[in-house]
């Protein structure tokens, strides 16, 4: 299929993962808050039943379950305001994303989302430069300087090869995986339930989505939630 194919089935499935307009949050002890339409108690389990699917999370881990009204809406996310990939890092772009047979408006879209086209950013994890190498990533990836923006760019195009390799090419799973980590995605079987996540993913699509032209994103040729469906384990 081709991108812009797969693209208007991940952009639908992103949309679809969005937040209703009421529900509860189940407040975790890990900080995380997630939007949920109902729960129930199974055993020593509580099943949290989302947009997405359920999740099945420890009951000790729910320190509480609050009412939507709670909580002020979340702002939309500010479009970054930086260079086209035509710009300071256009031709590093479209080498990596040659090398690695990705579409450089892809590494670009990451790009934008991780680090905003800063070649310094530090993140509060310690993930660094453009495309937010973790250290011990940008070790395996074989980038010495994560400030480089050569090398990080590359690095950054190896690994979101990898995880699309790791995924069979599903968009939405590798993308999860850029973020949260592989073992999360294996974890949950499929994208994990972080809002951090889950906003990424769709900060990426639609940025894709608006760097298409209108009449190259056919209608989705399956469901939204077959493209992103759980992987098996």
């Amino acid at each position: 299929m081709r991108l812009a194919t797969r693209l208007a089935a991940i952009v639908a499935l992103a949309a679809a993962m969005a937040f209703p307009a009421r529900a509860e949050y189940a407040v975790l002890s890990s900080g995380a808050r997630l939007h949920i339409g109902g729960f129930e108690r199974v055993g020593d389990r509580v099943l949290l039943h989302m947009d997405g699917g359920t999740v099945s999370v420890a009951a000790e881990d729910v320190l509480r379950i609050e009412p939507e009204e709670v909580f002020s809406p979340v702002a939309a996310p500010v479009e970054p305001k930086t260079e086209s990939p035509t710009g300071q890092y256009g031709e590093l772009i479209k080498a990596a994303a040659a090398k690695y047979g990705l579409e450089p408006k892809l590494l670009e879209s990451v790009m934008a989302a991780e680090s905003n086209f800063n070649p310094r950013a530090i993140s509060r994890r310690n993930a660094l430069g453009l495309m937010q190498l973790l250290p011990e990533t940008a070790q395996r990836m074989a980038v010495k300087n994560p400030f480089d923006p050569a090398q990080n760019i590359e690095g950054g195009a190896r690994y979101l090869r990898q995880m699309l390799d790791r995924f069979s090419g599903n968009l939405m799973l590798a993308l999860a995986a850029y973020n949260a980590g592989p073992d999360k995605v294996t974890y949950y079987g499929g994208v994990p339930p972080f809002r951090e996540t889950i906003e990424y993913i769709q900060r990426v699509t639609q940025r894709l989505a608006k760097s298409a032209p209108a009449n190259s994103l056919p209608a989705a040729s399956q469901s939204p939630r077959s493209a992103g469906k759980k992987i098996q384990r």
